[in-house]
């Protein structure tokens, strides 16, 4: 039994996108805030019901319409084609893969207040703890606002990636008039700052073993989005990223530890740390199976329990084919799929075909559990195509079967709710991640890469590949495919543009959507706010 203390019974703050929301719901303060218990129910582990979710818009991944699917389907990793009735949604998933989202998309407005609404439950509980902190003694509060600033600190982290210049809020009781931006890079300073601060004051054990800190935001967790805001400080400390030109992460200068490092200098310096911690799964396919808690290799993950938790994994039940998914007792939405990029990348149908891609992918034949042929709705063998695929299938004889689908996750066969309630905890931070980001920061420092990348690479494939960018780009979608990691590394390294190749493609020259536009419905409440170059 996984040992989760954040149920959803202890939610007693609910917000709505407004900043300064008072509900009417919640219990009494006096009553919420009397034991130590309580202080920490109701202000560090309620925190973590909103790090997953069971509604659009809502949780880091696992849901539809949000955060995940910003950074997957705006990428060169995955697409929602148009099948025929299907998946049109007035051009919503047209506009992802042809960059042409404009300031009212769902999905931009979706993960914008979602952010903003943890980021607001954490300036409340940071403020709750100040008040109330002489239930505790004073070793024991420095923890609680730790963890509560690192956790804050996180989503202001998804915040200036996906966005950009945003607004740097640190009180709960702000008006939306009030409300101004803080360019990129000062932002990026401010989390920085934060994580390094809190370091000392958080627990240093694994997030990932079931007991009291599993789920929870600990000092590995920090080191890792510390290791990832080094690696990409050239993007996060560029404040107008449509001029061309970027700061050199070779001259940025941080103090990390008493030491002045660069940003490839600090990234290596937090990847060791990781690195005498964790240890890679024999097997790739370890770190997702049904009861993926004994991992040695995640570092953070949204936990799952379909008989104890809300949250769901929409992504598998989005992918597949609705007759592949009632072969397993669920029900399929016929969806998303690899996009032919990934494809080339992962050498599909050729001999060279890495072994990694059917870890990630349904292509080809389709069986159930039990390796029965599993029908289409005519009849017929249900199989994936996974070369056919292209935005608009409608009118195409593939217009179901298009398409390699999500496999990442093992089949719960006891999942609940059409399968989105499963066992398998949902893989935000790994090692193998940690091994490619050292891998990088060593080749952009002129030094060997090659260790790392081959640890990674050596336990799926025994054909050698020198560890160059390019190379290391694509290992990263080889082994981190539909973990929403595409965008922000096309971005990391100058690729991010739109898959469209058709006479209406978005003109791109000033990579204005490597940033997403600021929500039309946010700016029209407070007109202080600049929309973002480009929209």
């Amino acid at each position: 039994m996984k040992r989760f203390l954040f149920p959803s019974l202890l939610v007693i703050l609910l917000v709505s996108c407004s900043l300064t929301e008072h509900p009417k719901d919640q219990i009494p303060e006096e009553q919420a805030y009397t034991t130590a218990r309580q202080l920490y129910q109701n202000t560090v582990a309620t925190l973590y019901n909103y790090i997953g979710g069971d509604a659009d818009g809502q949780g880091l991944q696992g849901t539809c319409r949000g955060v995940y699917d910003l950074n997957t389907f705006g990428s060169d990793e995955a697409m929602l084609p148009t099948r025929g009735g299907d998946w049109y949604d007035g051009g919503l998933w047209q506009a992802m893969y042809k960059h042409s989202w404009a300031p009212g998309h769902d999905l931009c407005k979706n993960a914008w207040l979602y952010l903003y609404k943890v980021i607001t439950l954490c300036n409340r509980s940071l403020e709750t703890l100040q008040a109330h902190g002489n239930l505790v003694d004073a070793a024991t509060l420095r923890g609680y606002q730790a963890e509560v600033r690192a956790f804050r600190a996180m989503y202001y982290w998804y915040l200036i990636d996906l966005f950009g210049n945003v607004p740097l809020i640190t009180s709960s009781d702000v008006s939306m008039s009030q409300v101004t931006q803080e360019k990129r890079s000062v932002t990026f300073a401010f989390i920085v700052k934060e994580l390094q601060t809190v370091l000392p004051d958080l627990a240093d054990e694994n997030s990932v073993k079931s007991g009291d800190y599993y789920g929870r935001v600990t000092r590995p967790v920090a080191y890792f989005i510390l290791a990832k805001l080094m690696l990409n400080a050239e993007v996060y400390g560029d404040d107008d990223w449509t001029n061309g030109q970027r700061p050199d992460g070779s001259r940025m200068k941080f103090s990390v530890d008493g030491q002045t490092m660069n940003a490839w200098q600090a990234t290596v310096y937090y990847c060791d740390k990781l690195d005498a911690s964790f240890a890679l799964m024999p097997n790739y396919r370890d770190n997702f199976l049904v009861h993926n808690e004994t991992s040695t290799e995640n570092i953070f993950v949204i936990p799952m329990d379909k008989n104890l938790y809300r949250q769901q994994q929409q992504n598998l039940f989005r992918s597949y084919h609705y007759r592949h998914a009632a072969a397993y007792g669920f029900t399929g939405e016929n969806g998303s799929c690899a996009t032919r990029k990934v494809l080339e990348v992962f050498g599909y149908a050729t001999k060279a075909e890495d072994p990694r891609f059917g870890e990630n992918y349904f292509a080809g034949p389709v069986v159930d559990l039990n390796g029965n042929a599993v029908a289409d709705r005519g009849g017929k063998q249900l199989v994936y195509y996974p070369t056919a695929v292209e935005m608009n299938l409608s009118g195409s004889p593939y217009v179901e079967t298009a398409g390699a689908r999500m496999r990442k996750y093992e089949i719960d066969k006891k999942a609940l709710k059409d399968g989105k309630l499963m066992d398998n905890d949902i893989v935000l931070f790994r090692l193998a991640d940690v091994l490619l980001m050292r891998a990088e920061a060593k080749v952009r420092m002129g030094l060997s890469g090659q260790q790392d990348f081959d640890l990674v690479r050596g336990r799926s494939t025994t054909v050698h590949r020198e560890a160059t960018l390019p190379n290391i780009l694509d290992e990263r979608l080889l082994e981190l495919a539909w973990e929403g990691w595409r965008r922000q590394d096309l971005v990391r390294f100058g690729l991010f543009r739109t898959l469209y190749d058709g006479d209406d493609r978005v003109d791109e020259a000033d990579a204005h959507t490597t940033v997403y536009p600021i929500p039309a419905d946010i700016k029209a409440m407070n007109g202080k706010l600049v929309q973002n170059k480009g929209y």
